[in-house]
């Protein structure tokens, strides 16, 4: 038996192209069981979902009050039958074979947690949305997410997007932080490597990622994850629960912000400040410049996508560790 879990919440726009994805999957209807994991939706997700239900005895709702993913998954863990349970976002579509080659690797393998590459794509395909897609999937954008810039054949990894587990896999390393807002799949992940088990990623299939569509919420979501990357710092006690790309954004934007800072006193440090501006300025302007011509896309919004994408996240960092230091 296989346990698929989805955390939902108000995913009116993504919902139904998840769920359908789910159903052409080529693994046994009557080995499979479907739980959303819904956070109260507040707009037309759980009528959609509904429809579902009724018709498929094998998907089932249940409700998340706390809204958050990692309550959403340790409610569902609990409620699941599967001796294997496996985690997805409805933000995305999964390739047919997703669900077989997974449970697969988890056997060939002998690992602890499976996974594959994840593709961005966007729903509306327009000039800004088109960039902002490379963006999230270019090292210069997400750094050395392997997961995000791709394989080309099966490798051990520190974290991979969602998961497939057996379901000792919970009882041996522990159920998903529920302090953790962001970042609870790599916290996990890492505690699982931390104890000894072995993260596996591979080729065999691939998921599509939806992204935002524009600045505002490009902003809005690395902001958190920025600034939660302060707070599972924080909260685990652990700076190997993140790695050190996470933290990259943050140092640019101290870079530029606290020469700036020092410069009221001492004017000459304003000097650090302009020149960590023009190495970005000149790094990003050759990436943007080579991805506007090998990928006929517009050098202009590479520029602002890749520009709201670093100093968002890393304003958001910034931002958690102030929250630390001024609040309780």
């Amino acid at each position: 038996m296989l346990s698929v879990i989805v955390p939902i919440y108000n995913e009116e726009k993504y919902i139904a192209k998840c769920i359908d994805s789910i159903l052409e999957q080529d693994f046994p209807k009557d080995e499979l069981e479907i739980i959303l994991a819904d956070g109260m939706s507040q707009d037309c997700t759980r009528e959609i979902v509904a429809k579902y239900t009724a018709k498929y005895p094998f998907i089932s709702l249940i409700d998340n009050p706390k809204r958050i993913a990692p309550w959403a998954m340790n409610l569902a863990v609990k409620e699941a039958k599967g001796d294997v349970i496996m985690r997805l976002d409805a933000h995305a579509i999964y390739e047919k074979n997703y669900f077989s080659a997974l449970v697969r690797a988890l056997k060939v393998y002998d690992a602890d947690n499976v996974g594959a590459v994840c593709r961005t794509d966007v729903l509306n395909k327009t000039p800004k949305t088109l960039a902002i897609r490379e963006v999230l999937s270019n090292k210069f954008g997400v750094g050395n997410s392997t997961f995000r810039t791709g394989i080309s054949g099966v490798q051990e990894v520190e974290t991979v997007p969602f998961g497939c587990w057996k379901r000792e896999v919970f009882e041996k390393y522990g159920m998903y932080d529920v302090r953790l807002v962001r970042n609870q799949d790599i916290e996990l992940n890492k505690r699982i490597i931390r104890g000894g088990g072995r993260i596996v990623i591979v080729p065999d299939t691939y998921c599509t990622y939806f992204a935002r569509e524009n600045y505002h919420e490009l902003a809005k979501n690395n902001y958190g994850n920025g600034k939660w990357n302060i707070l599972t710092v924080y909260y685990t006690k652990e700076m190997r629960s993140l790695s050190v790309r996470h933290f990259v954004p943050l140092a640019f934007v101290l870079s530029l912000i606290v020469p700036i800072l020092v410069g009221v006193f001492w004017w000459p440090t304003l000097c650090v400040s302009v020149l960590a501006l023009c190495v970005y300025l000149l790094a990003l302007g050759s990436v943007s410049a080579k991805l506007a011509v090998s990928k006929r896309l517009s050098f202009f919004y590479l520029l602002a996508s890749f520009s709201v994408l670093h100093i968002s996240y890393g304003w958001g960092s910034l931002v958690g560790i102030l929250k630390l230091l001024f609040t309780k």
